[in-house]
């Protein structure tokens, strides 16, 4: 099956593209996704176990399993903002 994948905020520098479709086998779940995708991008482990997920815009867990054609935001955690 084929997941789009978002990318946002740090996770956009590190894979170097706002997007990408994501192969999986059937019955994948977000977990295997993540696992899958930890491999490739030279990041801090904590950012991965920070990150917010979003299936077809709704948050999700890591257990949930995807669907062949799901759009998955991940939502790395942000910083900043203006001081008073």
């Amino acid at each position: 099956m084929r997941v789009n994948v978002l990318y946002f905020a740090i996770l956009k520098d590190v894979f170097g593209r706002e997007q990408e479709a994501v192969e999986l086998p059937a019955g994948a779940s977000v977990r295997s996704l993540l696992e899958k995708l930890q491999g490739r991008g030279a990041i801090a482990g904590a950012v991965w176990g920070s990150l917010a997920v979003a299936i077809n815009q709704e948050y999700a867990g890591a257990d949930v399993v995807l669907q062949d054609g799901d759009e998955v935001a991940l939502l790395p955690p942000v910083s900043g903002g203006c001081g008073a």
